[in-house]
């Protein structure tokens, strides 16, 4: 018999199905005798006396306000699985905000689990154990750690994470088995969801993972530090392109976003969203990521990007910069318009102050220039009780910041938008004129001049810190910052 063809047993069931073989595969089964010496003849690599992850007492923390909330209750929280992109490629994985948030671990398949016991709860995080050698998984599975490397073993895991970890693959019958009430976060692990299908209810999911956006609301010192890694890298990236913006003529938009990623890879896990390298008329949509058209010397760039940690904090920078260096009169005129309304909405920012503030400043000063303009019939007040000046402006002036680019976005509304700003809490204030290239409303020179400027607010005690203020926002400043990195 080859091991193609064996049944071993698992921990949920006697049989399970046998390591996948590709149709096409060059090998179609494996030799007894080569099963058998794949099995032996290789060194103990457990890592023994591993450090606790540096952010473990705050994971222990959040754990603790998450027990406190939902006393008596068992609460699953999944990483997620491997998600197809075609064929038998996965797209990269990225473990769930809340499961990484409350345990600091990012890989997929696994699932914290705090189960009540008298006061408190006890967690455990399940995870998949090392790749089997017994039964050749570690080099025959396309998961095996010979394919896609090494996992850590439970034990390293309890001492990374100081939870004490299972095997994951006994977790789906414990759970059908469970008694008393079970919330899930619910939509990454269709799995576990259906070993709880007759124990939970959407209304109870969901104030779980309400509460669990509201948490994130507030950073501790731990994600005030990463967030600040995030925004530095960031500004290290835009110094990249703007040094390679005449390949980017030669070339694409595309150049743009590859010399990002680049620093987003070598300094972080990636990009915290796709990039948006948006030249001349693509500034005006909103959310351009094709990132296919040219770059052209008198265009302006709007360019939207953000490097994400190791452990998944993002930056969510936007700079709009001349092409060739300097501003014309009219691309000047708009973008100075656009600066005076982000001074006024960071301004806005302090503990205390309604979210809404921010916003609202920063739209006034917009619609103040567009009536001066003559763009729209006034007074200011008429337009922005009409909205009005949406036609240009479009989008809200910021939002949350965190593990998701549009973070905390499951809080209720009224500890959101309707809420107060508290120290601690990181939001970005981003306000925008965009002229697109069909509005016969506005004069010819406007029409494909797209123009936002963003940058990363941290709230603080006594007022509010710009954590990106390293990039230049003033544009003559752009001018000398460009200048100066073109040499």
């Amino acid at each position: 018999m080859t091991v193609a063809e064996e049944l071993p047993e698992t921990p949920e069931t006697a049989e399970e199905e046998p390591i996948k073989q590709r149709k096409n595969g060059l090998y179609p089964g494996v030799s007894d005798e080569l099963a058998e010496n794949m099995k032996s003849g290789w060194a103990d690599t457990e890592l023994r006396d591993l450090q606790p992850i540096p952010q473990a007492a705050e994971t222990a923390a959040r754990r603790a306000a998450l027990s406190a909330r939902f006393p008596g209750e068992r609460l699953v929280i999944p990483a997620g699985n491997l998600k197809v992109r075609s064929n038998d490629t996965d797209y990269p994985f990225r473990a769930s905000v809340e499961y990484a948030y409350l345990t600091g671990n990012q890989t997929e398949d696994g699932v914290l689990v705090l189960e009540p016991r008298g006061e408190g709860h006890e967690a455990t995080i399940y995870l998949l154990p090392r790749s089997n050698r017994e039964n050749g998984e570690f080099w025959l599975d396309g998961q095996g750690e010979l394919w896609v490397g090494r996992r850590h073993s439970l034990t390293e895991a309890e001492q990374l994470y100081g939870i004490p970890a299972s095997d994951v693959r006994e977790l789906p019958g414990r759970l059908r088995e469970a008694t008393g009430p079970v919330r899930v976060v619910r939509g990454h692990d269709a799995g576990i969801e259906a070993a709880l299908t007759d124990k939970v209810t959407a209304e109870r999911d969901e104030e779980l993972r309400v509460f669990l956006s509201e948490m994130r609301l507030v950073k501790d010192d731990f994600e005030i530090g990463e967030l600040q890694k995030a925004v530095d890298s960031t500004v290290r990236g835009f110094e990249d392109v703007v040094k390679v913006l005449d390949k980017a003529e030669a070339t694409s938009e595309r150049y743009i976003e590859g010399t990002f990623f680049l620093r987003a890879r070598v300094e972080g896990n990636d990009v915290g969203y796709g990039t948006i390298a948006a030249a001349g008329p693509h500034a005006c949509t909103l959310h351009w990521v094709r990132n296919d058209g040219p770059v052209r010397s008198g265009d302006l760039l709007l360019l939207d990007a953000g490097v994400e940690t190791h452990t998944y904090y993002t930056a969510d920078v936007t700079r709009t910069l001349p092409v060739n260096g300097r501003f014309d009169a009219i691309q000047k005129k708009i973008y100075d318009a656009v600066y005076e309304a982000q001074e006024a909405g960071i301004a806005a920012v302090r503990p205390g102050a309604k979210y809404r503030d921010f916003h609202d400043a920063a739209q006034r000063v917009l619609a103040e220039r567009l009536v001066e303009w003559g763009l729209v019939e006034g007074p200011v007040e008429r337009v922005l009780e009409l909205g009005l000046q949406r036609r240009w402006t479009l989008h809200g002036t910021g939002h949350m910041l965190g593990m998701d680019v549009h973070d905390c976005a499951a809080a209720r509304t009224e500890t959101y938008v309707e809420g107060t700003l508290e120290p601690g809490m990181v939001l970005t204030v981003e306000p925008g004129l965009y002229f697109q290239a069909d509005d016969l409303t506005v004069p010819e020179e406007y029409r494909g001049i797209g123009v936002r400027i963003e940058d990363d607010i941290l709230v603080t005690e006594d007022g509010n810190r710009n954590l990106s203020a390293a990039l230049p926002r003033r544009s003559d400043e752009v001018e000398a910052w460009m200048a100066a990195l073109k040499g």
